[in-house]
């Protein structure tokens, strides 16, 4: 048989176990043809056949990113990134550039402000903006997306400005004079906000209510899947082949179709239904598991129930076993009780749906765990692959119940305060020193059975897989006395490849280069295991296939 691509002069990690290295891989259609030496290779090549010299560079499987939001990332590309801005001088810079910039869009918005982008000692208000920007209204996000800053005007107009309700663990700030603040904690706060931009927030009804949008004209429409496509082809440029969102609603699984039915999708992509605590539980039956039958293809799929336990450290909306240690008597309140979570978690689980979960402070994976305990109880025996997104503090009571219940750990290598540039305040004030070791605790989790996937969290973080396992294995510990808990580079690789699969449930046709598997692949700018891990960051994709087709191509 003829090849339609063979990639030679490699070094080609496979993750496969039982062949661990290779020189080259031959590609006929959608699938793997070969994968051995040049030699073994060579007599794959036709007439027809593409041949790609790799140079010694590094070809392993494509990127699975485990956890991103798609549609509010893609979004992103076209806000305002305020990575690495301090000071107020330097954002009223940044904010009127940009302003200047998009004279016609509706609502200003800027990514990644920091906690502390304004002051070390105050959080930012909407008299900081008003100052800047005071005719135009104007939100700010912090990196985690769990908290913005909103200007007078944009609070006014979304109808904030003297307070209102936005639902348990939301909050609109209020300041002594009776006004909002200009602090929104949760997306339910945020949210009025961005529906004022020129998507109407669409990107983030998956996120914040799980609900549809109530009306999308043509125009609309076709303009959000001209953002997606733009965003699903950033995916492929960094070596993605697949794609685990993290929000969920038919709204985005129509537009994915649709993308897929015309050009296709340039990455697989798997997205959730979003479950809310207001939601009747009959949504399981009637909405879940009625989209995971209708989106099963290998590059569209529904299959599992994602939901959020709690908010962020930062905020005071993480839920922690014992008190906050710059709040006593606070320990956060949870977004179910738990007799609430243990039914839902109970009914997805019969309706054989995985489950994923956010919740950053213990108390909160605590929560999570003991869900999916019941559940197991009460359904019986079931290869589930639940999983606990973040997982950033863990009780140690609970690290080794990770692997006993078969739950895997999703985690992301820039969020620990310190790595990707990020300050360790407010976070590690709000933890406490006695939590510390038990922060994002990646290889005690690994030690006590646990398995770990490895995202981004984007656009709540850069989504280059690179830099992220760059991050991974150069993480500083924030005390000499503290565990290191970074993994090897392989098991790394393996949490951003064949462990992604596996959770996919699609470790028989991906996550792995091996004869008759999918052909999705990146190769390198150079060798990731020679390359040293301070350099790690220099590297580049320089071709991505997905589906056997070329997605990137540097």
């Amino acid at each position: 048989m003829q090849a339609s691509i063979v990639i030679r002069n490699a070094r080609v990690l496979t993750m496969d176990e039982t062949q661990p290295h290779a020189d080259a891989v031959a590609i006929s259609g959608n699938r793997i043809l070969a994968v051995g030496s040049d030699v073994d290779v060579a007599r794959f090549v036709g007439p027809q056949t593409r041949r790609i010299d790799a140079g010694g560079a590094t070809v392993l499987p494509g990127f699975n990113e485990s956890h991103l939001h798609i549609f509010s990332g893609s979004v992103a590309l076209n806000t305002l990134s305020l990575f690495g801005v301090r000071g107020f001088d330097n954002l009223r810079t940044a904010l009127l550039r940009f302003a200047a910039e998009r004279p016609d869009s509706k609502l200003l918005i800027g990514k990644s402000a920091e906690y502390t982008l304004v002051s070390e000692t105050r959080n930012m208000t909407r008299h900081d903006l008003d100052a800047i920007i005071p005719d135009r209204p104007v939100i700010l996000v912090a990196p985690d997306h769990h908290t913005g800053w909103a200007n007078t005007l944009a609070l006014k107009m979304a109808g904030l400005l003297e307070g209102r309700d936005v639902g348990v663990g939301n909050e609109v700030v209020m300041a002594k004079d009776g006004l909002a603040h200009g602090e929104l904690r949760e997306i339910n706060a945020m949210g009025p906000v961005f529906a004022l931009g020129d998507t109407g927030g669409r990107e983030g009804l998956g996120f914040e209510t799980g609900g549809e949008p109530a009306h999308v004209t043509a125009t609309e429409r076709v303009a959000d899947i001209a953002v997606l496509r733009q965003g699903l082809a950033y995916c492929a440029s960094l070596g993605i082949t697949s794609i685990q969102n993290m929000d969920g609603n038919l709204y985005q699984l129509e537009l994915m179709d649709e993308i897929e039915q015309t050009d296709g999708l340039p990455v697989r992509v798997r997205i959730p239904f979003h479950m809310k605590s207001f939601m009747p539980l009959s949504d399981l039956e009637a909405k879940a598991a009625v989209w995971r039958d209708r989106y099963a293809s290998d590059k569209l799929r529904c299959d599992f129930v994602k939901m959020f336990m709690d908010g962020v450290a930062q905020s005071g909306t993480a839920v922690f076993v014992d008190d906050y240690a710059n709040r006593p008597g606070w320990k956060g309140e949870p977004l179910f009780t738990q007799d609430h979570f243990n039914e839902i978690a109970a009914n997805a689980d019969r309706l054989g749906l995985s489950i994923a979960v956010h919740a950053i402070g213990d108390g909160a994976v605590r929560m999570v765990l003991d869900g999916y305990e019941a559940a197991a109880a009460a359904n019986g025996p079931r290869d589930r692959r639940n999983r606990i997104e973040h997982a950033e503090v863990v009780h140690p009571d609970d690290l080794p119940r990770f692997g006993r219940l078969g739950v895997v750990a999703s985690m992301q290598p820039t969020h620990p305060p310190g790595s990707a540039g990020t300050p360790l305040e407010p976070y590690v004030s709000c933890v406490g020193e006695a939590r510390w070791q038990y922060c994002f605790p990646w290889r005690r989790l690994v030690d006590t059975g646990a398995s770990i996937v490895f995202g981004t969290d984007w656009p709540v973080s850069p989504l280059a897989p690179i830099s992220c396992i760059y991050d991974a294995m150069n993480r500083k510990v924030w005390r000499d006395d503290l565990p290191d808990h970074r993994l090897t580079l392989a098991e790394t690789l393996a949490a951003y490849t064949r462990t992604s699969a596996w959770l996919e449930y699609m470790e028989d046709r991906k996550g792995i280069l091996r004869e008759g598997y999918l052909a999705d692949l990146v190769m390198l700018s150079g060798d990731i295991e020679a390359i040293g891990l301070d350099k790690l960051d220099t590297l580049r994709p320089v071709l991505t296939l997905c589906d056997g087709r070329v997605t990137y191509e540097a």
